[in-house]
C-alpha cells in the first residue's frame, strides 16, 4: 500500500487513509496496519506518544477514507488533540445514505454507547431510558447535497468523536450509510462497484503549533 501524503512539515503529517485498512492495532489483529506502514517510513514515530497509537491523532473506522492526522512529535500531538477534546477541529464527510432524507438540513443529537447485545457496535440511548451510566452526548449535523433514486449524498459535520458517531447516527434514523456492514440493512443493494461504506472524511480545519489554521482536503476515492 502507498502512502498518499497530503501535507507535511516539522510537526504534522496528513494523509488519505484507503479504504480497507485499520489505523493502529486493537487486541490481538495481525493485519497490516496504517501505523505499521507509518512506522517503516517513519521511525521516529516510535518515540511520540504510546503504543499503539503513537503519533495518530484521531482514528478513522477501517472502510472510512480520508484525511487523517499524524503528529510527528509529543508535543504536536498534545496540541493537537486538546483541539479535538475542546472540539475546536472542524471535520466534514461525504456519505451516501439508504433512501430519501426529506429535510435538506438536520442535526442528530443523542447520547452513545456500546451495545449491550453486541460489544463491536454502538447504540443510540435516549434521555430518558434507565441505565445512562457511561454514554456520552454525540451531536451530528448534515446537508443533503444531492438526492438519487433510493439514495442520498450528504455533507456530514460530527460535532463530537464518538465512535462509530455517523455510522450510528444515520441508522438511528433509519438511513443507514449504504453498504455499512454493521448498521446498515439487511440484504441492502448496493451501488455497482461499491464494496464497502460510502463513508469518506473529506475536510479538516485545525490550528497548527505555528499559529495558523490550515485546511485539508481529500476527494473521493474513484471507487
Amino acid at each position: 500500500m502507498k502512502l498518499n501524503i497530503i501535507y507535511e512539515d516539522e510537526d504534522l503529517l496528513v494523509l488519505e487513509k484507503p479504504a480497507g485498512v485499520i489505523v493502529f492495532p486493537e487486541k490481538e489483529k495481525t493485519e497490516e496496519t496504517l501505523i505499521n506502514l507509518l512506522l517503516k517510513k517513519y521511525p521516529g514515530l516510535k518515540d511520540v506518544g504510546k503504543s499503539p497509537r503513537y503519533g495518530i491523532v484521531h482514528r478513522l473506522d477501517k472502510e472510512t477514507s480520508g484525511v487523517l492526522l499524524v503528529a510527528k512529535n509529543d508535543k504536536a500531538l498534545s496540541f493537537f488533540q486538546k483541539q479535538f477534546k475542546t472540539r475546536k477541529v472542524i471535520k466534514k464527510y461525504l456519505a451516501l445514505v439508504e433512501g430519501i432524507l426529506k429535510e435538506s438540513f438536520g442535526r442528530i443529537e443523542t447520547l452513545v454507547g456500546r451495545s449491550p447485545k453486541n460489544g463491536k457496535k454502538q447504540k443510540v440511548y435516549l434521555p430518558f431510558e434507565p441505565r445512562l451510566k457511561g454514554k456520552r452526548k454525540a451531536i451530528t449535523e448534515y446537508q443533503v447535497l444531492k438526492r438519487f433514486q433510493s439514495y442520498t449524498l450528504c455533507e456530514v459535520i460530527p460535532k463530537t468523536g464518538r465512535k462509530h458517531q455517523i455510522r450510528v447516527h444515520f441508522s438511528y434514523l433509519g438511513h443507514p450509510v449504504v453498504g455499512d456492514k454493521i448498521y446498515g440493512f439487511k440484504n441492502q443493494i448496493l451501488p455497482p462497484g461499491l464494496k464497502r461504506h460510502f463513508l469518506h472524511a473529506s475536510f479538516l480545519k485545525i490550528k497548527c503549533p505555528d499559529g495558523k489554521e490550515r485546511e485539508f482536503k481529500s476527494d473521493l476515492p474513484g471507487e
